[in-house]
């Protein structure tokens, strides 16, 4: 008769833990491997190496490595520690289709800041003079000019509701070309992240967010930076009921967060958009 052994191959799952409070819900699950307890790179990677075993066997099922002599030596044999390779220096200007150095980017952004129309320009917070940045980019060579240095530049004015493009040449210091489209919704800056997350702690909405918060950690929500958030464009055309207040997202600037706490719980936000546009928080579902 063959024994037979059950061995239990499904995660652990322990000290789970939820909170519903008003329009959020707090989840708090420890997974093996101490998900959860750090997001950081250094402790991801701290808490999924593993030791090499005592004693391994080689593919012929001899211990250790072969010595200088040709004896099995016994026992695990010892490793030097890791290094990391410094990166290459960086020069302030890159060549040919290089990405953009630092230095690059910081001009390129000066540049497209300096057009004369960007007094007038508003950026999330209200600022203006300062249209809100979103990304910078080396941009394709013009015909002929394949050796210039090009970036693309976008900004979004929340003055008008435009996306803002401009090209600039990094040789000459010039503003080639400026573009504004309207209804153009690229992903959003952690900076307009970070607008909407306050303006739903300071809206009734952000409530059941603190409580939520409470239950968690014992202790109160009052700032944004107590969080970990991340989050995109709201876009009404893939959602099947669109309330009434933010029927103009799309031409508006909407988005929805996801939120944490910091190594800790999850706070569902999910059902909350936050047009930032018209600084309006709302909730959907």
């Amino acid at each position: 008769m063959y024994e037979i052994v059950r061995r239990h191959l499904g995660k652990v799952v322990a000290g789970a833990a939820m909170a519903v409070t008003g329009t959020a819900v707090a989840v708090a699950i420890s997974l093996p491997g101490t998900a959860g307890a750090d997001d950081s790179p250094a402790a991801r990677a701290a808490g999924s190496g593993s030791a090499p075993a005592d004693g391994a066997r080689d593919a012929r099922g001899t211990d250790g490595a072969e010595g200088a002599e040709g004896t099995g030596g016994r026992g695990a044999a010892a490793l030097a520690p890791a290094t990391v390779a410094p990166p290459a220096a960086e020069g302030p200007k890159g060549t040919g289709t290089d990405p953009l150095t630092d230095d690059e980017l910081a001009r390129a952004r000066q540049l497209a800041l300096g057009a004369p129309d960007s007094a007038a320009r508003q950026d999330v917070d209200g600022d203006r003079g300062r249209p809100q940045h979103l990304g910078t980019e080396l941009a394709d060579p013009a015909p002929g000019r394949e050796n210039e240095r090009r970036a693309q530049v976008r900004f979004y004015d929340y003055a008008r509701d435009e996306l803002v493009t401009r090209t600039v040449d990094l040789t000459t210091g010039k503003v080639e070309t400026t573009a504004a489209r309207r209804g153009v919704q690229p992903s959003a800056h952690p900076e307009e992240l970070r607008a909407a997350l306050e303006l739903i702690l300071a809206s009734p909405l952000g409530k059941g967010v603190k409580e939520d918060y409470r239950d968690a950690t014992g202790t109160e929500l009052t700032s944004a930076d107590q969080l970990w958030f991340n989050g995109d464009v709201y876009r009404t055309y893939r959602e099947k009921n669109v309330p009434e207040a933010l029927s103009r997202c799309g031409e508006h600037r909407c988005v929805r967060l996801v939120t944490k706490v910091r190594n800790g719980a999850w706070i569902d936000t999910r059902n909350i958009i936050v047009d930032l546009s018209a600084k309006n928080v709302v909730r959907v579902g």
